[in-house]
Parts: structure tokens; sequence; C-alpha cells
């Protein structure tokens, strides 16, 4: 059964795996071998950890992490929805999506942004999200990458259950 948990910092090495593993099996198609290459590349740091402890959610199949995603409740940005690729297609990605809508919400939040990557960006419109203009996003490396900058507003749907949700 999939669980939903905040992250600890702890869990920064899974997330980091996570992470690494969804951009160079996805991204793959949108940047260049280079770009994935760098992006993929940077250390752990200690200011990643803070931030998974902090802002992540993992999901989890038994004790096994296969997904994360963050909710940044201060500039209702959400991003590094990652799922690892032996679990890409089930659903995943739609249920922690949802979970950090429900969490915004939750925390009186009613619009939330992201930068979407090219491939993802169909993803997120089918979840709700508006945005079709490219935008450059600056990751920590200094490395730019094309990407989609969206938003939602969040209705009382982010509220049913996530069992209700996912059959829409």
């Amino acid at each position: 059964m999939l669980t939903i948990r905040p992250a600890l910092r702890s869990d920064a090495e899974a997330a980091f795996n996570i992470r690494r593993q969804a951009i160079r099996h996805q991204c793959i198609e949108v940047y260049t071998p280079e770009q994935v290459r760098i992006w993929t590349e940077m250390p752990l740091t200690d200011g990643y950890r803070d931030s998974v402890q902090d802002n992540y959610q993992l999901a989890c199949y038994g004790a096994q992490p296969v997904a994360t995603g963050f909710i940044d409740l201060q500039s209702a940005e959400l991003g590094a929805l990652f799922v690892l690729p032996a679990y890409m297609g089930q659903g995943i990605g739609r249920s922690m999506l949802f979970h950090l809508e429900r969490l915004a919400l939750e925390a009186g939040i009613s619009d939330i942004h992201l930068d979407a990557t090219p491939n993802a960006a169909p993803f997120y419109r089918c979840c709700g999200y508006q945005g079709t203009a490219q935008a450059i996003y600056l990751s920590p490396t200094g490395l730019e990458l094309p990407c989609i900058p969206m938003r939602k507003h969040l209705g009382a749907e982010v509220l049913l259950p996530l069992s209700q949700l996912a059959a829409q």
C-alpha cells in the first residue's frame, strides 16, 4: 500500500536518488545529455538535506521510498515531484500531487505554482494546471533549463479522499 509522509532529514539520500533516476529516465527527451549530466551530478549538500526535512513529502510502498514532492508553504511553490522509473505510470505522481495540493489548501493557500519540465507539462495540464509560455529555470548549479511556469487555483475538490481524486 502506498503511503505519503513528511520526509525526514535522514530521507535526503533516498530523495536525491529518486530525483537523479527520474531526471535521467524522463528528461533526456527534452534536455541535452550534457544538461542532464550536469543537473544530476550535483552533490548531495546540507542545504538539500535541510530542504528535504523542511518541505518534502515521501511516497513509500512499505519501507521503500518511490516518489518525492515538496510544497513550500511560504511561497506556494510546488516542486521536486519525482517518481522512480520502475514505479512510473501507476498513479503515484498524481497521488503525490493531490497530497501536496491538499497540504497547501489546509494551510490556507488557494493558488499554487510550479516550473514544469517540458516533458511533465502535459501531466500537470491533465491535473488542472495552466501555462504554456516557456521560461528558463536557473538550477542551484547555475544550469539554465527550459521550463514552463504553471499555476492552479485550488478548490474544494482537493479535499476529497485521494481514492476519489485518482478516479477523476
